[in-house]
């Protein structure tokens, strides 16, 4: 007898095993590894997000979140979702997650109402009660703090609308306050990018931190995901300054500067962000050094220009933070409303760029 030969496409098994993994059905992750590895996905891009791992247990979905919530058609015309942004959309990042979720409510034929906070957590609050106001009925959110939308999320929640967090947590109660965090494992960037550095440095450096914007999981995350690796595997590398950068390339630029005067010996750089180290590429020039000799430098997010830069040698390696979340959101919200119900964390696999596979990487378009 003939082995039994599947009738999905392919766009409707990688559909099938997107449901599995944000339901949190085990061997999910597996699996999504080696979707991965297959190559583009069914939109026809290498640069697609994919489930790595999610939470076990019973997935949320609408009769379980916060008491039971509307079922709603995500389709109809009545139904307005809003998209809270949190920063401006001029850093790559920002961009490419705003145009992916904007994109993909369009290809859906979804109403999608939006606004950027531009890094004000107090904005935040008030655009998203706004949108409540304005007949939003579920809200994306790509938290500017995760300590600071308590009065958005308390409204949303007495309104029973549901709330998914997308690259940033929310302090609060998964399918309570909120129906899932979508994002990427933060610790595992920064210790990847500890072993980059690493071996940049052949294991003895005087390290720089340019951490992000405090306040938030991604800052601690990354800052401690680097930290605890140098302390259990590095002991010749010790972090010699390490100041908050604020996610942004001029202040990543002016810290750099000021880190350099008071710490000249310095031969290596954690940026928490590449628009933070591209401040320190331009800090490190006007020193008089050489970005990639004198002072070996380490990234996390994979835009195109610091990616670029790992081709040429100004940075070591790049860790990517995927921003395209459009997809996998929109999918996670069918799930929530259609009883396979999501997971309370689901984490994306992000790329690695160094010098081996840089070049290809741009001429893929797998970077942003």
């Amino acid at each position: 007898m003939r082995p039994r030969v599947s009738t999905l496409t392919r766009p409707a098994m990688a559909a099938a095993l997107v449901a599995a993994c944000l339901a949190g059905t085990a061997g999910c992750a597996k699996s999504a590894s080696k979707a991965a590895a297959a190559g583009p996905t069914s939109t026809g891009t290498a640069a697609q997000q994919v489930v790595a791992t999610s939470a076990s247990g019973p997935g949320c979905t609408y009769q379980t979140y916060g008491g039971g919530v509307p079922k709603l058609n995500l389709t109809d015309p009545s139904t307005v979702i809003g998209f809270s942004q949190s920063e401006s959309t001029s850093n790559p990042f920002r961009s490419t997650e705003t145009d992916s979720i904007t994109n993909q409510a369009k290809s859906l034929g979804i109403k999608l109402i939006q606004r950027n906070a531009n890094a004000d957590v107090n904005a935040q609050n008030s655009q998203i009660e706004d949108m409540i106001a304005q007949g939003a009925k579920i809200l994306i959110v790509a938290p500017e703090n995760s300590d600071g939308l308590g009065p958005a999320l308390a409204e949303a929640k007495a309104k029973k609308i549901p709330v998914l967090t997308i690259d940033r947590t929310a302090t609060g109660t998964a399918c309570g306050d909120f129906i899932a965090f979508i994002g990427s494992n933060f610790y595992g960037q920064a210790q990847i990018a500890a072993d980059d550095l690493a071996t940049a440095t052949n294991s003895q450096a005087k390290v720089a931190i340019l951490s992000g914007t405090p306040g938030n999981d991604v800052t601690t995350d990354r800052t401690n995901g680097f930290q605890d690796e140098l302390k259990a595997k590095y002991p010749n590398m010790a972090v010699v300054s390490s100041q908050t950068g604020k996610f942004d390339q001029t202040d990543g630029q002016s810290v750099m500067a000021q880190m350099l005067q008071a710490n000249p010996g310095i031969n290596a750089v954690y940026a928490e962000n590449d628009e933070m180290a591209l401040g320190a590429i331009q800090a490190i020039t006007a020193a008089g050094k050489t970005p990639g000799k004198d002072i070996k430098i380490v990234s996390i997010d994979g835009t195109q220009q610091c990616v670029q830069d790992v081709a040429s040698g100004s940075i070591y390696a790049d860790v990517e933070t995927n921003p395209r979340f459009g997809p996998l959101a929109f999918q996670s919200l069918q799930a929530f409303y259609g009883g396979s119900g999501v997971s309370s964390k689901v984490i994306i696999k992000d790329s690695h760029f160094t010098q081996d596979n840089a070049k290809q990487a741009l001429a893929n378009g797998q970077v942003y």
